[in-house]
């Protein structure tokens, strides 16, 4: 077996159909509200904040409007998603840029953020030293992930993935995450979401084919990691 194809550079969207690419931020904002809600300080307002793959910019959005930072970047390799970020943003301190690897943007930051990026990443490990070096000694990165190995819905969301991705998918494992940023020298914690809200149950859904599927997901199935730069 050969290497797995490589993370593309670029590309236009993340989602094959404009429709879901739109839809993408609103569905996903309550989970923003709890990441943020579990593990950001009161006050932002003298620290900087990078949000590993963006999509269209919701998440820096809702934070900045509940915690108001100093000032942020967000990058994601997808140009027309980036495009739309920089329309929405409005008077907040962020930038939006088209990259890969957040080390090319050559600026330190407080604080990382990402949500279900990992499992598109080829090299988890790459991203831990990647992430290690925009980081400031001490500094934190929020890490969301339910498309991992070790969840129930794992091998049925990874072939409905396939079919609207724009790029491969990775099969990667909790403890393979916990061991590339521990590797990469941080103290790596973890937590169930454990999502603070009634569920709208999704009647149909491909993706919870029964209201248990969708419970176990946000009670036990999705995580936030909770990497810090240890030095």
């Amino acid at each position: 077996m050969g290497r797995p194809p490589l993370r593309p550079a670029t590309i236009a969207t993340w989602n094959r159909n404009p429709a879901d690419e739109e839809a993408m931020g609103a569905a996903h904002a309550p989970i923003w509200r709890r990441m943020v809600d579990v593990s950001v300080p009161h006050d932002l307002s003298a620290s900087t904040v990078l949000d590993y793959g963006c999509n269209q910019g919701g998440f820096l959005r809702l934070l900045y409007d509940n915690h108001p930072f100093k000032a942020a970047v967000g990058i994601d390799i997808a140009r027309e998603s980036v495009a739309r970020a920089e329309l929405l943003k409005g008077h907040r301190p962020i930038q939006y840029r088209v990259a890969d690897q957040a080390a090319t943007l050559g600026q330190t930051f407080d604080f990382a953020f990402s949500h279900e990026v990992i499992y598109l990443l080829p090299d988890v490990a790459e991203h831990a030293r990647d992430i290690r070096q925009v980081l400031r000694p001490g500094g934190t990165y929020i890490a969301a992930m339910g498309c991992h190995t070790d969840s129930s819905l794992w091998p049925l969301w990874r072939k409905l993935i396939a079919e609207t991705s724009s790029i491969p998918i990775y099969d990667h494992s909790l403890e393979d995450v916990s061991k590339a940023f521990t590797d990469a020298g941080f103290g790596v914690a973890v937590r169930p979401l454990s999502l603070d809200a009634f569920m709208q149950v999704t009647t149909g859904s491909a993706y919870f084919p029964k209201v248990t599927d969708q419970l176990r997901y946000y009670t036990t199935d999705k995580v936030l990691f909770r990497f810090v730069r240890q030095r």
